[in-house]
């Protein structure tokens, strides 16, 4: 224990923070990257008032900001910035030199092969034992940018408009970018820790002073128009988001600690404790495991703001949203009443970067594809893949299209409860245990199949389960209370053995706590689809002519945002 302890503690980044790190007994490279969070708040509003694009030129604007971005990953990860160089240069390389027609499809190949390459070598090298923050964090918003900018330059510059959708054609580069765009865009010092990633369009337009106007006033004024429509001041933004950090820090450090996930599957606990503690006891840890994701997004979207960067636009009632870029919305979470709000408010950002260069263009399973792509993504940590793969049919569950649900034969379901049966999932879970550590991707695709068929009847069951149950709480507010309260315990329990995988990462761990869990949720929803769909009668099927993903956005939990310059608290 004491040498897992000690190497957690190292890093390759700067060792100026050292004596801060052993009298707070926070490990180094987690005090760096705070302080250069802090640094860059700082920088971000300087950026904003010193370098306004109202009197600075984009140049210098791209070119401060890619400084301090570099001067921020080499202070956290040392030589290891290296890394994040190559993947930009090379990236760019492809995207001036490649032909127009595949510089999507070799940027991505290139970039998702160099970053799996690096998370190969992180499990390898660090045996599991991983560095909190990483250079792979980094590296992964990197292949983001890199890979979005790729298809939105092809569909600008090769494809005709009629053949993009609305979202495709808004946000379409039509020329290439300089090298100095290219950088900023990548490494500015905004995002170039934690994220989150943007649109490139939405980027240059916030350097060249086109970002707020053309959301309140609806038109393009042109380079350095800064004056023609008065900014609105994203204090009360930034304020509120640095808040909401402070009291996520103090959870971080309280029930964080207080409810280790390793806990979980401690041979004692398992052993000793009842069921239900068990099971209240993930729940908790689970729940105690969020504030540091909410601390680090928040933080970073409060960057952006107090830079300038990330306004929405403004509703009826003149309020100001800068939530453009946000990557959570931590109310939607925590009273989400299916998987899909869930996914659809956490790592927001991410979600758009995968539906714009997957889920959207996939000519079939997009919803599959989608999460593989965010599983490959994240690393090669099996826990991913067992979270992941997982979520692919949770997440068709739980969306609320009653089409789908009655376009599903009983003889499907049946089919597929039989296909349950007859594979044994802890069997394809035991055999893969034998061969995962030697992290062989034929080794992952086995998993994620095998993953996949326990996941089926989590599927059946939920859409059983709502097509057959919800109906009859809807008559009155108090049942419609109660259905709310039970679909939300639902979900978060169902997070709770979805996700686990996803922190405990390796496959030991991960068999061992759904083992301790009795794979409960497989048998519930097998024995949910079995009853409830004796007496469910397919029904002719309606389509209207949508489709829904995984990684839309939800507008009934966002007002309307309007082009307006009236009714604007200014600055």
């Amino acid at each position: 224990m004491d040498e897992l302890t000690t190497s957690s503690f190292k890093t390759t980044g700067s060792k100026w923070l050292l004596p801060v790190s052993d009298f707070f007994g926070f490990p180094l490279d987690q005090v760096n990257f705070l302080a250069c969070q802090v640094f860059a708040l700082g920088a971000a509003f300087w950026f904003r008032f010193y370098l306004s694009p109202h009197f600075s030129s984009p140049v210098v604007r791209h070119a401060v900001a890619t400084l301090f971005g570099l001067s921020f990953v080499i202070f956290c990860f040392g030589w290891y910035a290296v890394h994040i160089s190559i993947l930009v240069v090379v990236c760019y390389r492809i995207l001036v030199t490649a032909d127009i027609h595949n510089i999507h499809r070799y940027t991505m190949i290139m970039a998702i092969s160099y970053l799996a390459v690096c998370q190969v070598s992180r499990v390898f090298i660090y045996n599991y034992g991983i560095l909190s923050t990483d250079f792979s964090g980094p590296l992964m918003i990197i292949t983001q940018k890199t890979t979005m900018l790729s298809f939105q330059v092809h569909d600008g510059m090769c494809k005709k408009r009629e053949d993009l959708t609305a979202d495709q054609r808004l946000h379409a580069v039509d020329s290439k970018p300089s090298l100095i765009e290219y950088l900023s865009y990548n490494l500015n010092f905004l995002s170039i820790l934690v994220g989150p990633c943007s649109h490139y369009k939405d980027y240059i337009d916030f350097i060249e002073g086109r970002h707020v106007q053309r959301r309140l006033s609806g038109s393009n004024t042109g380079q350095n128009g800064y004056d023609k429509v008065p900014e609105p001041s994203p204090m009360a933004a930034v304020t509120r988001k640095l808040l909401i950090c402070g009291v996520c820090m103090v959870l971080f450090l309280t029930l964080t600690k207080a409810f280790p996930i390793t806990y979980n599957v401690d041979s004692h606990f398992v052993n000793e404790a009842p069921f239900l503690t068990r099971l209240a006891y993930a729940f908790f840890s689970i729940q105690a495991a969020r504030p540091k994701f909410y601390f680090a997004w928040t933080l970073a979207d409060a960057i952006n703001n107090a830079a300038g960067y990330g306004f929405k636009g403004v509703d009826e009632a003149g309020q100001v949203s800068w939530d453009l870029i946000s990557n959570i919305s931590i109310w939607e979470i925590e009273t989400a009443t299916s998987f899909k709000k869930f996914i659809d408010n956490w790592n927001i950002q991410t979600g758009v970067w995968l539906k714009t260069v997957c889920y959207d263009r996939a000519p079939r399973y997009p919803t599959a594809l989608t999460f593989i792509l965010s599983a490959l993504w994240h690393g090669v940590y099996p826990g991913y893949y067992f979270t992941f793969i997982t979520a692919i049919p949770i997440t068709l569950a739980a969306r609320a299209v009653s089409t789908i649900i009655t376009a599903v034969p009983i003889t499907l379901a049946a089919r597929a409860v039989s296909t349950i049966i007859t594979a044994v999932p802890i069997t394809l879970a035991a055999r893969a245990v034998s061969t995962i550590i030697t992290a062989i991707p034929i080794t992952l695709a086995a998993r994620a199949v095998s993953t996949i068929i326990t996941a089926i009847p989590i599927t059946l069951a939920a859409r059983a389960v709502r097509k057959n149950v919800r109906q009859y709480f809807l008559s009155s507010y108090p049942l419609k209370l109660v259905y709310d309260v039970v679909t939300w315990a639902a979900t978060q329990l169902c997070i709770c053995y979805t996700v686990m995988p996803f922190l405990l990462l390796a496959v030991g761990p991960t068999m061992q706590y759904y083992r301790s869990m009795y794979f409960h949720i497989h048998i519930i929803s097998i024995l949910t689809v079995i009853v409830l769909s004796q007496s469910h009668k397919p029904r002719g099927s309606s389509s209207n002519g949508t489709k829904p993903g995984p990684y839309d956005p939800h507008p009934q939990a966002q007002p309307q945002l309007q082009p307006s310059n009236n009714n604007v608290k200014r600055k």
